[in-house]
């Protein structure tokens, strides 16, 4: 279903993850949306909280804070869902708060720093943009979607949760 945007340059939506500002695609997102009920999978990657009912599909449940080093943090009324969709699959990241939905006025993405030496050297960024005077880490859907993808191929015996 093609969504139609009233202003097609505001094509990111941000989000804080501890103090460190973050946004996605927002062809990427289906919804934003409050914490659902987590369903528990066994043994899930490090970052997957679990799988949780999301308008009767199954989306895979990612603690951002938890992906990216930061210590457990108790939800707040701020704690939101991105709800990404990933052609076909769904996956929601747990993120501190949802800050604006934002475009690069026209400047590319600059690319992302290296972190290290093997595949995953950019921790899932795809590059980084300025808005409002702060760096903003842009995510790469494709490495999410990786992320979640051994726990989104499993049968889907948890709808019923």
């Amino acid at each position: 279903m093609a969504r139609h945007r009233h202003d097609p340059s505001r094509n990111l939506v941000g989000f804080l993850v501890g103090e460190i500002s973050y946004a996605v695609r927002i062809e990427s997102v289906r919804e934003i949306v409050n914490p659902l009920t987590i369903v528990d999978v066994p043994r899930p990657p490090e970052s997957v909280l679990g799988v949780a009912d999301y308008r009767g599909d199954v989306v895979v449940v990612i603690d951002m804070r938890t992906r990216f080093g930061l210590p457990a943090s108790p939800p707040t009324r701020k704690t939101k869902w991105v709800v990404l969709d990933l052609g076909g699959r769904y996956a929601a990241l747990v993120v501190d708060a949802v800050t604006d939905v934002f475009g690069t006025r026209g400047e590319a993405v600059r690319e992302s720093p290296r972190l290290g030496d093997g595949e995953d050297d950019r921790r899932g960024i795809a590059g980084v943009v300025t808005y409002a005077d702060e760096m903003v880490f842009v995510l790469d859907t494709q490495a999410i979607a990786r992320l979640a993808e051994p726990v989104a191929s499993a049968p889907k015996h948890a709808r019923g949760a």
